[in-house]
């Protein structure tokens, strides 16, 4: 780990901080909520060992990189237009493309506004979620899941971060990476995320050292930059309206685990295992869904992850 560069870059009017290790074709690597670079130090450390340059930012919102209060700078390009200027700044063209989470749904809008920068997408949990321009997608998942869905109880300002201020930071990391199973989480407002299980070990993929790093990061920066990613998801909704149906031209690989919250949410494992996955993105390659995985992948299964990568960006 001491081996990984820590550089701050100015980009699209902040400051970006960024992880980067290793020489060779770049691998742009895009965490999710609530994590930060640090949720690819595997991934970093394996990588660069294959001839690859490894670059992990802090999006904007999380750890060392600024982050703007309001949620309307939080849109699909405002990150997008964040990782182009960071690329600019370090004078590179193109790169692989690898996200998770948040992440996996910025580097979906990354190789629609700019497949010209991206050479191939690995993209972990979430698939590309295919805009529908009769309602919001927020609205959808309310009709659907009801307003204590917990994306739908991130929405209100302000809320979930008096909720997560009641639970030592540490703890409240441990309930959130253990929360995101098979099963959705719900939210009673009367219960809030405090609520939420605390395991009563340890998870095996994570050690004290590795929670007490995100709750430092969490503990100074807060979680309203993280929270304001869902709050700006219909604002989202409005303005890619001109990409409407637009497919995905990049090649690209998805990865997801069976016990992924994501996996089990309604529709979304017949669209997976559909032909309407390849209709939006006609040069997905492979979609590979690993046995007794939940969430977070990338760090539950570093090595695998790390393979599933290298076996396809190797091709390019």
């Amino acid at each position: 780990m001491e081996k990984i560069e820590h550089t701050t870059v100015a980009t699209n009017g902040i400051n970006m901080h960024i992880a980067s290790i290793g020489t060779g074709p770049v691998i742009l690597f895009l965490h999710g909520f609530p994590e930060l670079w640090y949720s690819w130090r595997h991934q970093l450390l394996s990588l660069s060992s294959h001839g690859y340059r490894c670059i992990a930012p802090d999006l904007r919102g999380f750890g060392d990189t600024d982050a703007p209060p309001s949620s309307a700078s939080y849109t699909f390009f405002h990150i997008v237009g964040d990782l182009v200027g960071l690329l600019d700044h370090l004078g590179i063209d193109q790169v692989f493309l690898v996200g998770h989470d948040w992440g996996a749904m910025m580097a979906w809008n990354f190789c629609l506004f700019r497949p010209d920068r991206v050479k191939a997408l690995v993209n972990l949990s979430v698939p590309f979620i295919r805009r529908n321009p009769a309602m919001k997608t927020l609205d959808s998942w309310r009709a659907l899941l009801g307003d204590d869905y917990y994306f739908c109880r991130f929405q209100e300002p302000g809320e979930a971060e008096k909720d997560f201020a009641c639970v030592d930071t540490p703890i409240l990391m441990k309930k959130l990476f253990s929360a995101f199973g098979p099963e959705l989480v719900f939210i009673p407002k009367e219960v809030g995320f405090r609520g939420l299980k605390t395991p009563d070990t340890l998870l095996s993929w994570l050690s004290e050292e590795d929670i007490n790093y995100y709750a430092s990061k969490f503990n100074q920066k807060g979680f309203t930059g993280g929270l304001n990613y869902y709050r700006a998801f219909d604002l989202n909704w409005e303005l890619t309206a001109p990409w409407n149906g637009l497919q995905i031209k990049v090649p690209a690989k998805f990865i997801v685990g069976d016990l992924d919250m994501v996996y089990h949410m309604p529709g979304t494992k017949e669209y997976i295992h559909s032909s309407a996955f390849k209709k939006d993105v006609p040069d997905l390659q492979d979609v590979v869904v690993m046995e007794g995985v939940a969430h977070f992948i990338n760090q539950e299964k570093p090595e695998e992850i790390s393979a599933h990568i290298y076996d396809f960006i190797k091709k390019f």
